[in-house]
């Protein structure tokens, strides 16, 4: 927080600079605490709006040749701020280093905006199987895209008489208000922040240069991709205003539940059922994958739960040629019902091989024992 005046911090400082700094290493060190401290990045921190204010103050004082002077020679009583005759009171905060953060926090504080901007950016959801994902897929979507108005040519303009400047905001795209500690600006409402207007507007698009249009437009989707994945097409967003450039298509991928299947990164899991004599004798087994059925070796004694590896059987990385690995969980089912000679054989079996016969039953009845005596 910064201190009161008369107890404020050293100006250099505040932006971790060294008094010898230039004024491009000045530049830099501003843009990095602002970034950090901005009250957009920081909503309802009132310490980290301070701080903000702070390193504001600083910059503007250090970035004039004349004021850093001023401030080597005297310090913070050559420049005072916050007081009557102070500089920082009603400044307009964009106008401090609008030049250095661009459009990152809304342009050039007012020194005139073009009179074309970039077209919005567009989303689409797209469904995709669990096999596409895996393995990459083109489907075609429609996509709800304006185009370009062809009467007027993109300009909004009936006569293509170029657009005069807006008498509300003077040709800069925003209006000032002073709240408090700053000035800050807004777009303007009757040019819609172009800093323009047309006198003239086109019937066909009633001045926005933009019709309603549906396109139709092949997405390459690669193979590896997960659910969420967004997929950027750039320049197929909407059209930009009076000939400005277009935005861009960002498609999210929604991938299908698999009946089989399960995923985890690029590794897949699955249950396979085996019969109680496969388990008990061991056998091949159809498993599916992917690429299609595979045979599987199930050992003698293979008991439920087991979990088995088929490598590279998983899904491709993504952008490259590595690939992840199947896992097989082997559930062995009971029967349900039996026929009298199935039944016979059974019993057959449990007499000759004993109660505990089952690889774990004696541990499960030794535990039992010990809690219950």
């Amino acid at each position: 927080m910064a201190a009161a005046t008369g107890q404020k911090r050293d100006y250099y400082e505040v932006l971790g600079v060294q008094k010898t700094v230039t004024a491009q290493d000045l530049k830099s060190a501003f843009r990095k605490v602002a970034l950090q401290y901005h009250p957009d990045r920081n909503p309802g921190n009132a310490e980290a709006e301070d701080k903000f204010k702070e390193a504001s103050e600083a910059y503007e004082v250090l970035s004039d040749p004349e004021r850093r002077q001023k401030y080597d020679r005297f310090g913070h009583a050559g420049n005072p701020f916050g007081d009557a005759g102070g500089g920082f009171q009603g400044v307009n905060i964009n106008d401090i280093f609008g030049e250095i953060f661009g459009d990152i926090f809304g342009g050039a504080g007012g020194r005139g905006r073009r009179q074309t901007s970039r077209g919005a950016d567009l989303r689409y959801n797209l469904e995709i199987s669990f096999e596409e994902a895996a393995f990459g897929c083109r489907p075609k979507v429609t996509i709800p895209r304006p185009k370009k108005c062809d009467t007027c040519t993109g300009s909004g303009s009936k006569s293509g008489a170029a657009p005069r400047q807006c008498a509300a905001c003077g040709g800069s795209g925003e209006l000032r208000y002073t709240q408090g500690f700053f000035a800050v600006s807004r777009p303007c409402s009757d040019c819609g922040g172009t800093g323009a207007t047309i006198p003239d507007p086109c019937p066909k698009c009633r001045g926005s240069g933009k019709i309603p249009s549906e396109e139709v437009i092949e997405v390459a989707i690669p193979g590896g991709v997960d659910n969420g994945t967004r997929v950027r097409l750039g320049g197929m967003g909407e059209p930009g205003d009076r000939g400005g450039p277009p935005g861009d298509l960002y498609v999210t991928v929604i991938v299908r539940e698999h009946p089989l299947f399960q995923r985890e990164e690029y590794e897949v899991f699955c249950e396979v059922p085996v019969s109680f004599t496969q388990a008990a004798l061991g056998a091949k087994i159809d498993v599916p994958t992917l690429d299609g059925k595979v045979k599987m070796t199930i050992p003698q004694g293979t008991q439920s739960g087991k979990v088995f590896r088929l490598r590279g059987k998983g899904i491709p990385h993504l952008h490259s040629q590595q690939r992840g690995d199947q896992h097989v969980r082997v559930i062995i089912e009971t029967p349900t019902e039996l026929s009298s000679k199935q039944r016979e054989l059974l019993e057959r079996f449990a007499e000759v091989s004993g109660e505990e016969t089952h690889p774990q039953s004696k541990t499960f009845f030794d535990k039992v024992k010990e809690l219950f005596g």
